[in-house]
């Protein structure tokens, strides 16, 4: 993100003239600016400067504004971009008529601001916010670079037209890290039907964010209102733009298009001296433009990321079976427009493509359903504006495309064109529902009636909770769970009343807080939410796994409390907190160098192994995932979170279950689609987080420029071409041992292949990633194409499967 160049000084030949008065420094026809070395730059006074500067000290040369006091050197703007100086004798001059001037020590013209307009007295400033600027003798700003974004959105840049001058403002990437030359991927404000932000590559288009709704994008899901920044579109007359301003001027921060094509938000922490990310455009598969097909909807949570809107059926059912989704859906039922059609309405989506709509300002939502209803090309509705209520008029034309589902977030409603017969069948689902919720009602109260009955049994039984442990094999494993239980009042005075300054986090069982006991030892509480799905079953895992298994790669359980309505666990306290918050983040991830990586690799298949043969009891863990590896002071990595998990005795190694429960992404295929589990389950889990760890990527929203595959179909392509080391982090190449990485790399692939017989055990993974014997060939991995199918491969599943640190699943069906 950042770059790294050798930079060169200007010199300014006579004094600079003082302009305004932030002490900004200026440049008119008397003055040149030379490219030599140990002089002054000219800089706005305070934020930025404009000088030379030649990428990783190659021979090409350019102008550019960057960062006055931010090391290394962040570029923001360049001039001549796409047209390097030969050498480094350079003259920036500032022309009697008005024009800059970039030229070469042969008085070549290398770029200028073809300003056409005669000026007089023109003067070139470089202001506070960046922006260099030529203004005429009044003041008057003719020319700017603003106009002219290269790789960087800076507070009060438009992206957009401007039709008075006929001139797009638009951001294209650079071509790498190296080379600021423009690359393939653009980024604008397309205006075109109803104004979104479209990203491309070349002439194909990446993502659309969804139609302006008055409060954001409507499939911007990390674009919120906030405290650093406002953000909008204006529309008038005369042009229409995308822009952002500062809130906070203390605030330093920049939106840029990568190299590969991710738009990403910085902001600087000037404690730590980093750029750290605030946010990306792009966040899973379903972000892909178009992923569905027309009226398909995109769910990234779940591993069938495809389905048609409710009322429509796929295209072409065969192609829908094998999860090519590109064809998408039709109507169930076709429209008939002369005998008249119906709207249903669609909640918690994102809006459609609105390149084919048309719009209203003016008209209500009704006077909106009349306009689409009277023309029968007209496909679907909305309001244009949910800022103040539901205001003005948004019309689609044709498909209905770049659909995704939002929820649990609010999404937007739009109004969808359909037959009129589906208008009866939904009342006969009224009906139906109505008489359901009332059986449901009376089931409900006698439910209530009964658990009121047990309640106070259950109060003067809750330490039973925990030691009536009915999957014990014997009496005697009760007396070896001798854990402490805690007072209540110890736990609220050691978390300071569970103060959300102590808390670490939250998931599928509840909040985890940090608490400090009287003798100073710190613990991490993890306490039971009342709207939990997780409840005593749970609880008594987590008891039992914890209690009679002891390895230094299992987190351990220090005691338990249960008072009242509270239930609660306490556990030692792990200072880096989770794999997935380091792993993840740009920055933390710099901790992570290759010989930590493969420490955390080796230290979680340790602990894996004992559960799967070791312990006393053998344990499929059923939930493993980046953040429930935890790390200690050391980076030493300790599985935890065994509430979903199942215990076995004998030679049992696994079992069937129609509670799917896991988080999707690391779920294995047999687990996901038919609910069988077993010891496979867990190594194809850890194959998924080895190349997370390998790779500093989340399999789920894993996006390349290259194509559309998800995390394993893209370590699967690499090692197929003999290219696995392209897959490693770049901040860990610079420590790694090439042989352990690409041996990692091939056994995470080995776990993760589709049949689980074709998978390792854990003790298998353990001697392989220690020695350096041969491993057998990789078959293809399960959910491991984004939407296309690799090579000769016509078989295999094209989900986009995810890992994100999201609140486990525990209540699917399986099918």
């Amino acid at each position: 993100m950042e770059l790294y160049y050798s930079f060169a000084i200007i010199t300014i030949t006579n004094v600079l003239l003082l302009l305004i008065t932030h002490a900004m420094d200026t440049l008119n026809p008397s003055h040149t600016l030379r490219h030599t070395t140990g002089d002054t730059l000219i800089s706005s006074g305070g934020t930025f400067e404009l000088g030379f500067f030649n990428p990783d000290n190659s021979n090409k040369w350019y102008v550019g504004v960057w960062y006055k006091r931010i090391a290394p050197k962040t570029v923001v703007w360049v001039a001549n971009r796409d047209n390097p100086l030969p050498d480094s004798s350079a003259t920036l001059t500032l022309t009697p008529p008005g024009r800059l001037l970039l030229l070469s020590a042969a008085n070549a013209t290398i770029w200028s601001t073809n300003i056409s307009n005669i000026l007089h007295n023109p003067v070139a400033q470089l202001l506070d916010s960046g922006n260099l600027v030529v203004r005429d003798g009044i003041g008057l700003i003719v020319w700017q670079s603003f106009d002219f974004p290269t790789d960087t959105l800076l507070p009060g840049m438009k992206l957009g037209w401007n039709y008075a001058t006929g001139r797009e403002a638009y951001m294209t990437s650079a071509k790498n890290g190296g080379d600021p030359a423009s690359g393939d991927f653009t980024f604008r404000c397309d205006p075109t039907g109803y104004p979104q932000n479209v990203l491309k590559n070349g002439g194909s288009v990446q993502y659309k964010s969804g139609p302006w709704n008055g409060l954001g994008f409507s499939g911007g899901q990390n674009l919120k209102r906030n405290n650093l920044f406002k953000f909008g579109v204006v529309m008038t007359k005369a042009e229409v733009y995308y822009h952002y301003e500062l809130l906070n001027r203390s605030v330093i921060t920049r939106f840029q298009l990568s190299e590969s094509g991710v738009a990403q938000r910085f902001v600087w922490n000037d404690e730590k001296q980093e750029w750290a990310m605030y946010h990306t455009v792009q966040v899973d598969g379903c972000d892909m433009y178009n992923s569905c097909g027309a009226h398909g909807s995109c769910n990234a949570d779940v591993v069938l990321g495809c389905a048609c809107l409710e009322r429509f059926v796929p295209k072409d059912p065969v192609e829908w079976s094998r999860q090519e989704w590109r064809n998408g859906c039709v109507r169930s039922k076709p429209l008939n427009c002369k005998s008249g059609d119906v709207f249903l309405k669609y909640s918690g989506i994102k809006l459609p493509d609105t390149q084919l709509s048309w719009f209203n300002a003016s008209l209500s939502l009704r006077e909106c359903n009349q306009v689409c209803s009277k023309n029968c090309s007209c496909m679907a509705y909305a309001s244009l504006d949910i800022s103040r209520g539901q205001n003005g008029c948004l019309l689609w034309f044709g498909d209905l495309v770049n659909i995704r589902d939002m929820s649990p977030g609010p999404g937007h409603d739009i109004y969808i064109r359909l037959a009129a017969s589906e208008s009866r069948g939904k009342k006969r689902q009224v009906v139906i529902v109505t008489l359901c919720l009332m059986v449901g009602v009376i089931l409900v109260c006698l439910s209530l009636l009964l658990s009121f009955q047990m309640r106070k049994r259950m109060n003067h039984q809750s330490s039973e909770i925990v030691l009536g442990l009915d999957d014990q094999p014997d009496e005697s494993d009760n007396k070896e769970l001798e854990l402490p239980q805690f007072d209540l009042s110890i736990i609220v005075k050691a978390t300071n009343d569970f103060s959300m300054d102590n808390k670490l986090g939250e998931g599928g069982f509840g909040p985890v807080y940090k608490g400090v006991l009287d003798e100073g030892q710190e613990i991490a509480v993890k306490r039971m939410s009342k709207t939990s799905h997780q409840g005593v079953d749970e609880f008594k895992n987590e008891v039992i796994c914890i209690a009679k298994l002891q390895h230094r790669n299992l987190v351990k359980l220090l005691g338990w409390c249960v008072q009242g309505t509270e239930k609660m666990l306490v556990y030692e306290y792990m200072t880096n907190k989770s794999l997935d918050l380091i792993l993840f983040n740009p920055t933390r991830s710099l901790l992570l160098d290759w010989p930590r990586r493969f420490n955390i690799i080796n230290g979680i298949a340790r602990g894996l192994m004992y559960l799967h043969q070791d312990s006393r009891l053998r344990v499929i863990h059923r939930d493993l995932k980046a953040s429930n590896i935890l790390l200690d002071c050391d980076m030493n990595p300790k599985i935890s979170d065994f509430g979903l998990a199942r215990t076995f005795g004998g030679n049992e190694t696994g079992g069937n279950t129609s509670r799917v429960v896991g988080t999707y992404g690391y779920m294995s295929p047999e687990y996901a689609v038919d609910g069988m589990f077993s010891v496979k389950s867990d190594v194809f889990s850890f194959g998924v987080i080895v190349l997370e760890i390998v790779s500093g990527k989340r399999n789920r929203g894993f996006v390349h420029s290259d194509h559309r595959l998800n995390l394993l179909g893209h370590a699967w392509m690499l090692y197929e071409e003999d290219r696995s080391i392209e897959l490693v982090e770049p901040c860990a190449k610079k420590s790694c041992d090439i042989s352990e990485v690409t041996r990692s790399i091939h056994v995470g692939l080995l776990c993760v292949q589709q049949h689980p017989e074709d998978r390792p055990s854990m003790s298998s993974v353990v001697m392989m990633l220690s020695n350096g014997g041969a491993l057998p060939e990789a078959k293809h991995p399960g959910f491991f194409t984004g939407r296309e199918i690799l090579k000769s491969e016509t078989s295999v599943s094209t989900t986009t499967s995810s890992s994100t640190n999201a609140i486990t699943i525990s209540l699917v069906e399986a099918r």
